[in-house]
């Protein structure tokens, strides 16, 4: 698969040292951010939809942004922590076409990369590890809007140590199960291609000269759901992300996604993530 850096858009939301005694114990953690850990002492879990991972001195540590997790700490602990967003951008992300390890040994040159990043973001250090005082609460958009405003230099150096410390997991990525048919891998190009625009099923069976029907049944065949199922669940997925990064109008990130019908997209949102796309950004406010 080709793949370009360009793909790939990580901005520093929160970085620092985190010193526990017991006292990281969090239950389903889902934030729309990446989280990498540098743990330096001790020992902790996190419980993934995958497992239990034992955290390990000298070892990193990967959760992608949407992903339900929780901690379980019962000692001393301590670790460099990291999160990562992405901005909202025209087509798939390269996080979308790889699966990350959890957990790669990490060495001295990691401890060194990720110090000085503390160092630059000074003020991108949590105040509290609970994450519903930075995950629900205005410190997301606040520094959201620091990474914005800092130096140009500050910013081309963070991005840098960024791309370093994610490139070490990229080496040990597998690419997904790719689907076997050309044609439906046509049409999730297509899709992630033109995920702010309005996407036809009409014109994607065009596309993969098929008959809308054939061409409903072999997608669901390739990707276990529908096309309009894949659909609407990458356009709330970009919903979530803006909602959280930017200040647009519920109503324009409808539109922005290609919704002409504003309740629609409302009701489709709450259906999938449990909540109005209202009140999932106060939830961050």
């Amino acid at each position: 698969m080709s793949i370009s850096i360009d793909q790939l858009h990580p901005l520093v939301l929160n970085v620092g040292l985190a010193i526990h005694n017991a006292d990281w114990n969090w239950k389903n953690v889902n934030s729309p951010f990446m989280r990498l850990y540098y743990v330096t002492e001790g020992y902790a879990q996190i419980e993934l939809p995958t497992g239990i991972f034992q955290l390990k001195p000298n070892h990193m540590y990967f959760i992608p942004a949407f992903t339900s997790h929780s901690y379980i700490c019962n000692a001393y602990f301590c670790h460099y922590y990291l999160h990562i967003y992405e901005e909202h951008q025209q087509g798939s992300s390269i996080l979308d076409e790889w699966d990350f390890p959890i957990e790669i040994p990490a060495g001295e040159l990691d401890l060194a990369l990720i110090k000085r990043l503390c160092t630059i973001n000074p003020h991108m250090r949590l105040p509290k590890s609970d994450p519903t005082s930075y995950d629900n609460d205005p410190t997301l958009m606040q520094n959201v809007l620091k990474n914005k405003q800092r130096a140009f230099c500050d910013k081309v150096e963070s991005r840098g140590i960024v791309y370093q410390l994610l490139s070490h997991f990229m080496k040990r990525a597998q690419e997904k199960v790719r689907n076997k048919d050309e044609r439906i891998e046509k049409a999730l190009g297509y899709i992630h291609n033109h995920i702010y625009e309005s996407i036809e099923l009409d014109g994607l069976a065009n596309d993969t000269c098929l008959s809308k029907d054939h061409f409903i049944r072999l997608f669901k065949q390739e990707t276990g759901i529908t096309p309009l199922q894949y659909i609407n669940q990458k356009k709330i997925e970009k919903a979530q992300l803006i909602l959280v990064t930017d200040e647009m109008s519920v109503k324009n990130v409808a539109f922005t996604l290609g919704f002409d019908d504003y309740s629609y997209f409302n009701r489709l949102f709450k259906k999938l993530t449990g909540v109005t796309p209202q009140e999932y950004r106060h939830s961050y406010h």
